[in-house]
């Protein structure tokens, strides 16, 4: 197949830029730039690299996780029709892999299962570690049994304390410590999610590889998660739920709602502060429970609330969060995963809602 238009194409050794007018033959699985000749295009438009969603749930609706092969590849079937060739799953009690090996899916990073405390996290979810000195020896196994990442919680509400109860720290900074140093001996990285702020030092002090929603980072502390290479997965649309979240609490537990509603009445600065502190940011969409599967341009649309512009969102999406994963992008030579569009998405990030082709493994 010959595609001629505009495609964000990357030189070896050289970050991706926009090429405006390039012929790219895609053939035997691969990509490669080739002279421009009188032969007509099969293919015309605006190409990006594959999409990623890199928190994303395949294997979980809203009656929670599913192990039926059935839902698994029509949730990939879903992700990929929306453009999002690569996944990081951020958590599933199963093994999900089986959606790499269907033509119209993903390539999927299995994380394992989540690890949380005892009685800390969503029932049925999580394998719960009781001591924090059990922590290290859990994540060395969810390491071995992933595909290089894993997924840790690291706050959740503690409804022991009563009306009193409000998120908290699942591990002290010692076990979180041992624990991401186990994770990597055993060759695998760490994310966590957080949404309380008394949880970020620990998981700075760390060096935690990733963090998912952050929305209780400082300014400071995202600077200094820049300078040490940990990246932020915002899920700006899952954040945009927290008033529903603090509802939900109601009179029960009044400190846990205040404190949600604290958060998101700081999100818009947080946003902009994610922006300016150089953060690597991914996009994810915490697809789920609470999230449809495919919902990754009301995602990437919502990343313009952080001050940037369309070419830079379009980068930190595609490229850079490629990048970050450990996956090629369009470049000569590399795997054809490539999503076109029949308008330019640096004029209308709306176009991302409606690819016009979706290019899987050529």
């Amino acid at each position: 197949m010959l595609f001629r238009g505009a495609a964000l194409w990357r030189e070896k050794g050289e970050p991706a830029r926009w090429v405006e007018d390039i012929d790219l033959r895609i053939e035997g699985g691969t990509v490669r730039r080739v002279p421009r000749t009188q032969t007509s295009a099969d293919l015309e438009g605006w190409m990006l690299p594959g999409l990623v969603d890199a928190h994303c749930h395949i294997g979980i609706d809203k009656s929670g996780p599913r192990q039926d092969a059935d839902l698994l590849a029509q949730q990939a079937r879903v992700a990929h029709n929306s453009g999002v060739l690569l996944v990081r799953d951020c958590g599933l009690p199963f093994d999900n892999r089986a959606v790499n090996e269907q033509p119209d899916g993903v390539r999927l990073l299995h994380c394992g299962q989540h690890i949380a405390k005892y009685k800390r996290y969503i029932r049925g979810l999580a394998v719960e570690v009781e001591r924090d000195a059990d922590l290290p020896q859990q994540m060395a196994y969810q390491a071995r049994r992933s595909d290089g990442w894993i997924k840790l919680v690291g706050d959740w509400i503690d409804r022991a304390d009563g009306a009193d109860s409000t998120l908290q720290p699942l591990f002290s900074t010692e076990a979180l410590k041992d624990g991401v140093q186990a994770a990597h001996e055993a060759g695998a990285r760490v994310t966590v999610h957080t949404f309380a702020r008394a949880t970020i030092e620990s998981l700075l002090e760390a060096r935690v590889d990733c963090i998912e929603h952050g929305t209780g980072m400082t300014l400071s502390q995202m600077r200094e998660a820049a300078q040490l290479g940990i990246a932020v997965t915002p899920t700006i649309i899952q954040v945009d739920l927290f008033p529903s979240f603090a509802s939900s609490a109601g009179t029960k537990y009044p400190v846990y709602r205040d404190d949600m509603l604290g958060l998101y009445s700081d999100y818009s600065q947080t946003l902009r502060d994610f922006a300016e502190s150089g953060l690597t940011l991914l996009p994810g969409t915490d697809s789920g429970s609470f999230q449809p599967h495919g919902s990754i341009a009301k995602e990437i649309m919502a990343f313009t609330r952080m001050g940037l512009t369309n070419a830079q969102i379009l980068d930190r999406v595609t490229w850079q969060a490629r990048d970050f994963l450990g996956f090629p992008s369009l470049s000569d030579g590399e795997a054809a995963h490539a999503v076109v569009y029949d308008r330019d998405p640096r004029e209308d990030l709306s176009v991302l809602a409606s690819p016009h082709r979706v290019v899987y493994e050529g």
